[in-house]
């Protein structure tokens, strides 16, 4: 069970993620592999919800949304945004 999900997780750009880290335990993190990992964590700048106009004032949002009649999406979280402890 662990084999089968430690494959699919290098089958992700994450997993490349986690090869070159690795490496690093082997015998340091090289300059240029500092800067494949640094890429491979980028997200892509063709992401879609980029194109999204986001409100930071919840105030703002809520007046734009009742001037143009359309539903308010509101994203609310607590704690690391990892999701870790």
């Amino acid at each position: 069970m662990i084999a089968l999900l430690l494959t699919a997780m290098l089958a992700t750009p994450f997993g490349s993620a986690l090869a070159v880290l690795a490496q690093d335990k082997q015998g340091g993190l090289s300059e240029a592999d500092c800067r494949k990992l640094h890429e491979s964590l980028k997200p892509p700048v063709a992401e879609l919800w980029r194109d999204i106009p986001w409100k930071v004032s919840l105030v703002e949002a809520q007046n734009l949304a009742s001037r143009e009649k359309k539903p308010l999406f509101v994203w609310s979280m607590d704690g690391n945004p990892l999701g870790c402890g």
